[in-house]
């Protein structure tokens, strides 16, 4: 698919918690601003620090990954077949309800499921994604999606104009499966890598890591810490946000790190969502 100059920018088509579009501008000062190498993101998320930096042109070449397949999936379809993708989120758009979104949402549950086509679950995810409550991406034990339908009056399904934009974006990127320490498999350096992972929570209360069936605990944050200074060491330019906690500061005391103010928007109890600091790991 040609570039086209005059096209709309591109900008996630997720809605995702942690998703760090209201952080972009407080990460102008982390961003390479050399160009040359490949670009990482391991846990691609909503890609929201990829679609910001990819049309300055800095990276030969973008890496994104994601341990979870779903998410993957539903990034290669807007890639390779945006239109199909469309035309599916259209049909939702037009059968949109409680019931529909129950049957829907049920649909994982089904026996044929993981025979299911790369683009009916490309639309599934994106259709629960734009209609759930909060946008919130979860998962039980099994895999099964399992967050209720959201109160819109009028949800925004069908959104040509951006997922026409992000295929354009991704057109060249290459999109995997994998944990997120695969990434030492291939970067080398002068390579830029950012790591979002699901944070280290600030109390007992606030641990949200059920994006997919495995949870990321402690273990694996004190495995991230290690690929993080490994790649450093390697002469990556390494990048990673995380909750403002004793652990991540522990974690990464050899390293700078940097606080910023988010907005939080999820949570049990409303009077606890609003701004809270958070930090950016640098390893230089």
């Amino acid at each position: 698919m040609p570039h086209r100059s005059n096209a709309r920018p591109a900008q996630p088509f997720l809605k995702w918690a942690g998703g760090k579009g209201q952080l972009l501008a407080q990460y102008e000062a982390f961003f390479p601003t050399n160009p040359g190498g490949t670009y990482f993101e391991p846990f691609v998320g909503s890609g929201a620090v990829f679609f910001h930096l990819q049309p300055r042109g800095l990276f030969k070449r973008y890496v994104l990954s994601d341990s979870n397949a779903e998410l993957v999936n539903l990034f290669r379809v807007v890639r390779d077949q945006p239109e199909a993708l469309l035309e599916h989120l259209r049909q939702h758009a037009e059968r949109h309800s409680a019931e529909y979104y129950y049957a829907v949402r049920a649909r994982d549950r089904s026996p044929d499921w993981s025979a299911a086509p790369a683009l009916e679950r490309a639309a599934r995810m994106l259709y629960l994604n734009r209609t759930c409550y909060n946008g919130l991406w979860r998962v039980n034990s099994q895999g099964h999606f399992n967050v209720p339908q959201g109160r819109y009056r009028n949800p925004d399904i069908y959104r040509p104009e951006r997922i026409r934009a992000a295929s354009r974006a991704l057109q060249t990127v290459e999109i995997d499966v994998q944990r997120f320490d695969a990434v030492l498999d291939q970067a080398q350096t002068g390579d830029f890598v950012y790591f979002d992972p699901p944070y280290v929570p600030v109390s007992d209360t606030a641990n949200f890591t059920s994006y997919e069936a495995e949870v990321f605990g402690e273990a694996e944050q004190r495995r991230l810490a290690e690929v993080f200074a490994t790649l450093a060491a390697r002469g990556c330019r390494v990048m990673l946000s995380n909750s403002d906690t004793p652990l991540v500061h522990d974690l990464y005391a050899g390293f700078r790190i940097e606080r910023v103010l988010a907005r939080r928007a999820i949570n049990s109890k409303a009077v606890r969502r609003g701004p809270v600091y958070e930090v950016v790991v640098l390893s230089e």
